[in-house]
């Protein structure tokens, strides 16, 4: 009667204690102190851990982040504006202004010959100003007795050839139909080849004070608009 009754008392023992191991190999010791995994399930920190311990599974706070791409950064340059346009650099810029006052037209001396003006001062600063603003420089030889030279000063009286002599040249008129012996020396100065000399001679002249062209010695023009203006042309640059 007694192992009757001792074996239906044993067999539940042993069953729970086999359930209970296999739930502690299963499962695992907990390392966690009462309350932790509360608190973890919660949303608290992992320092709520006791000192030593980590976590089974890291932190999202506590996980390598990827560095942020330059171009999403607040303070990139490329993303707060864009870099201006070559076309918007260069609009933006002022343009110089390439306009320049046209340089005012040379005085042109009256007609005749003025045997009492000193003709080689005259030519001095004729020359001067030739080397400042790069126009020849047009020596009128003649006298005031000289019908040719009256019909030339009627021409360079035109308002065409007025306007050649203006832009082009410096003119200066020399007295030779008198006894003016320093006038004449000028004369075969400019004009070296001597002889008899056909009134008006004409002679062109460069800045720096070299012959261009004689008329003594090639002929004059013709005496008309046509004839001077198409000589002045010619011999202005």
């Amino acid at each position: 009667m007694t192992s009757r009754i001792l074996r239906p008392v044993r067999l539940p023992l042993i069953a729970a204690a086999v359930v209970a191991a296999g739930l502690t190999t299963a499962c695992g010791p907990s390392s966690q102190p009462v309350g932790a995994a509360s608190a973890s399930a919660a949303g608290q920190p992992s320092a709520t851990l006791p000192a030593g311990m980590e976590s089974a599974s890291p932190s999202t706070e506590a996980s390598p982040t990827a560095p942020a791409s330059p171009s999403a950064s607040a303070g990139s340059p490329s993303a707060s504006s864009p870099a201006p346009s070559r076309t918007q650099t260069a609009s933006a810029a002022p343009k110089p202004s390439r306009t320049s006052a046209a340089p005012a037209p040379a005085r042109i001396p009256g007609p005749g010959y003025d045997s009492s003006a000193d003709a080689q001062k005259l030519i001095d600063a004729a020359l001067s100003a030739a080397k400042a603003d790069g126009r020849m420089v047009l020596l009128d030889f003649g006298a005031n007795w000289c019908g040719n030279c009256k019909a030339a000063d009627k021409v360079f009286a035109q308002p065409q050839t007025a306007a050649i002599l203006g832009a082009s040249y410096h003119l200066v008129k020399v007295d030779i139909g008198g006894n003016g012996s320093a006038n004449s020396a000028l004369l075969r100065k400019y004009s070296p080849s001597g002889g008899s000399y056909k009134m008006p001679v004409l002679i062109v002249v460069t800045p720096s004070g070299t012959v261009r062209t004689d008329t003594h010695a090639t002929g004059n023009p013709s005496l008309t608009s046509e004839g001077i203006n198409s000589f002045l042309r010619q011999w202005a640059s």
